[in-house]
């Protein structure tokens, strides 16, 4: 009898370990089917932090839930350009299914080192431009994506009906943005078409900001400040200078114009990164590919004024960009 339960017991122990054994490996093959998506993030400030949020939404719009049935690995680079070369490469290293560059310098170093797999533009204003793609209707590769191009001429109207006495605009723009020098050739080019005085200033990097922003709002009547990461992430400093010289600041995009700007046609960057999301699910998805993807443009931006900034400057509101801002747009009191 004892003998017999002894080897019930054997028989119990062995099953308990190929049972233990069968759904420990049916945990791991559930976890390597799980697709890994690599976003990488160039610097924290609202509106790439609005276009990694917008990202995860619009793959759980299309059925990835993180954690859940996908794997997400972010990283932030922290505005450091060796922090983006070696969070590439981890990336690589890991073979994820798919990466996510936010903003220009982080799309380019995944473009330099995922050969393969796709990537996905996470809203850059010039992607041919900055050498990501051989065309922006036919890609032609593994890359594609979603543009963050501001709607300059709508812009530039803005700024011409809240200062219709302007004499000088200016522009403020980082020399090493790749998107920011774009969109400063095209501003340059629309000003010449509208006969408007334009004073261009550069910075290398944030600290240079606060001289040049002092300098430029001596000089000028308004600032515009184009898609730039940089300055994005200081913006409490432009808008500090400029409101010691009662100048406003006009920037391209929406997150700035709550952070001091006047007011704004901004593409939402939240919607931005939805649309990113969206088409990297269906990309895993095998529904699309990348080489015969067009890059998707945002042709027109929502009204944003800051009202409370309009009055600390003393500047009235055209009525008619009042009543369009209530009902199409944004007020910021």
């Amino acid at each position: 009898m004892r003998k017999k339960l002894t080897i019930l017991g054997v028989i119990f122990i062995i099953f308990a370990i190929l049972g233990y054994a069968y759904f420990d490996n049916q945990k791991k093959q559930q976890s390597q089917s799980k697709p890994t998506i690599g976003i990488l993030q160039l610097m924290s400030h609202p509106a790439l932090d609005s276009i990694h949020k917008g990202i995860i939404a619009g793959l759980k719009d299309e059925g990835y839930t993180p954690g859940k049935n996908i794997k997400i690995d972010f990283q932030n680079a922290e505005n450091d350009q060796s922090n983006l070369k070696t969070m590439s490469t981890k990336f690589a290293n890991e073979n994820a299914d798919l990466t996510i560059g936010i903003a220009t310098p982080a799309a380019q170093a995944l473009a330099n080192t995922m050969k393969k797999s796709p990537v996905i533009l996470g809203a850059i204003t010039d992607p041919k431009g900055a050498g990501l793609v051989k065309n922006n209707q036919k890609p032609g590769g593994n890359i594609t994506g979603v543009s963050d191009q501001a709607p300059l001429k709508e812009q530039l109207g803005l700024i011409k009906q809240f200062m219709p006495k302007m004499k000088t605009l200016g522009i403020i723009y980082t020399s090493s943005d790749d998107s920011a020098v774009a969109q400063y050739k095209k501003f340059v080019v629309l000003c010449k078409q509208e006969h408007i005085r334009l004073k261009a200033y550069s910075i290398a990097n944030t600290n240079d900001l606060t001289q040049v922003a002092e300098q430029a709002a001596h000089s000028v009547d308004a600032i515009y400040v184009p898609t730039d990461n940089t300055i994005a992430g200081a913006m409490q400093t432009l808008v500090g200078a400029a409101d010691k010289a009662k100048v406003p600041v006009f920037p391209a995009v929406d997150t700035m114009v709550k952070a001091g700007g006047v007011a704004t046609y901004g593409i939402n960057q939240y919607e931005l990164g939805v649309a990113t999301g969206k088409m990297s699910a269906q990309i895993l998805k095998g529904k699309k590919k990348p080489s015969t993807t067009p890059v998707k443009f945002f042709r027109h931006g929502k009204l944003i004024i800051n009202q409370k900034q309009a009055d600390k400057l003393g500047i009235k509101v055209p009525a008619n960009l009042l009543k369009e801002a209530q009902q199409k747009g944004e007020i910021i009191k």
